[in-house]
Formats: structure tokens, C-alpha cells, sequence
């Protein structure tokens, strides 16, 4: 088992610095914010925007992102959230070379659907690599530091890359967006040639513990058997 857990050391590495992409890319809109304003000339309820976009991909992608990781699993689902962080970073890059504020928007919506993919597995992908029970939660905890550590360093990185705020320009923060470039595609690689261990699928009908027993439409997902007795 031991040997098992030594070979998902650099997967477990991948996903600590994922936890703190999550954050980095997320908190990375809010300093943008300032830039676009100054950039495009657009007042600060639009430079705000690309915060607003972000977040709406996470209301948008919620649910879909849950029934990704169950029909997909832990390895693919991280490989759909690594490559659609990888568009969005890489659109918002593109961004800055045209210079086009709506490309921007969209690169934040796109990278607003991995941030929440990404929320949705590395989570559970991660204390499943770390073997479960103490140790699982323990790598939860590493991550969720990374994560907190790399909201504060995405603040401070940008202002120290933007010399002037009345000058600033999107390219000046290329830097952090070519480092988040390179840690998508490095994470993706890891991913795809490591065998990543996969929980078991369960298709668990509605019993009557289940509180769903009380909903008067339960009986559509239930089967004959649980039905009848429900109402017997």
C-alpha cells in the first residue's frame, strides 16, 4: 500500500498547487478590475465585470460540474477542468495582445467554469490519492493553505508587476497569466499519465430511510416495490 501511495506523490503535488490555482485565477479578476478601467477607459461598474463573469460560470457550471464527476470520475473531470482553465487563462492573455475588452469577459467566464469544476473535484480527488481518514484530510488542509496563500501572492505579485495603476495594461500581468499557462498544462500531463484511483460507482435507489421518502414525487425514482410500501 505504501508503494501505491509513493506513486501518487507528484499527483498530490499537482493537486495542492490546483487548490491554489482555484484562488490564484479567482482573486486575479479583482486587480484586473483596475486594469481594464484604465486600459479601455470604461467606468468602474464594467471594470468590474469580469469579477461578475467569473462567479456567474460558477452558478452556471454548479450543477453540471457535480454530474461530471459522477458519470466521469476523478481523472477525467480534472482533465475537462485543467484544459478549460488552460482556454480561459490563454483567452484572457489573448486579451491583452489584441486589446479587446470583451475577449477579457469571455476569458473570465471560460476560466469561471474550471475554477468551479476544479472546486468540485480536487477536493475529493486529492484526499483520495492521500489514502483517505486522517491522511486525506490532512493534504486538504496543505491545499486549502496553498490556496489561501496564493489568494494573498496574486495580489501582491500584481501590484508589484503594474508600476502605475493610471498605466496599467493587461500585459503587464502576462507573467502570472504564462505561469498559470504552464501550471494547467504541467497538471494535465501529471493527470493523464497517472493512474489516478477511482471511488466506486453507486446507483443507490430511494429508500424508505431516505428523507426523499416524504416528497409526494418521490415515487417516480423509486422502484415498484419501495413505491408500495411507501404509501402502504
Amino acid at each position: 500500500m505504501n508503494k501505491t501511495k509513493q506513486g501518487y506523490i507528484l499527483p498530490i503535488i499537482v493537486m495542492i498547487f490546483l487548490f491554489g490555482m482555484i484562488s490564484f485565477v479567482t482573486n486575479l479578476a479583482s486587480p484586473m478590475g483596475d486594469i481594464l478601467k484604465f486600459q479601455f477607459n470604461v467606468p468602474n461598474w464594467m471594470g468590474t465585470l469580469g469579477v461578475f463573469a467569473n462567479f456567474i460560470a460558477y452558478a452556471v457550471m454548479g450543477y453540471p460540474a457535480g454530474n461530471l464527476l459522477q458519470k466521469l470520475g476523478y481523472k477525467k473531470t480534472a482533465l475537462i477542468a485543467v484544459s478549460v482553465g488552460f482556454a480561459g487563462v490563454g483567452i484572457q492573455t489573448l486579451s491583452g495582445t489584441f486589446e479587446r475588452f470583451d475577449v477579457y469577459l469571455l476569458g473570465a467566464f471560460v476560466a469561471g467554469f474550471s475554477m468551479c469544476l476544479l472546486n468540485t473535484v480536487v477536493n475529493p480527488m486529492l484526499n483520495n490519492l492521500g489514502g483517505g481518514g486522517n491522511k486525506g484530510n490532512q493534504l486538504i488542509q496543505v491545499g486549502g493553505s496553498f490556496n489561501s496563500l496564493c489568494g494573498t501572492a496574486v495580489i501582491v505579485l500584481t501590484g508589484i508587476l503594474i508600476p502605475e495603476i493610471t498605466k496599467a495594461q493587461i500585459s503587464n500581468v502576462f507573467p502570472l497569466m504564462f505561469a498559470s499557462l504552464s501550471i494547467f498544462a504541467c497538471a494535465f500531463i501529471v493527470i493523464a499519465l497517472t493512474a489516478i484511483p477511482e471511488r466506486k460507482k453507486t446507483t443507490e435507489a430511494i429508500s424508505e430511510k431516505s428523507p426523499w421518502v416524504h416528497c409526494p414525487f418521490a415515487t417516480l425514482y423509486l422502484a415498484p416495490s419501495e413505491s408500495l410500501s411507501m404509501w402502504v
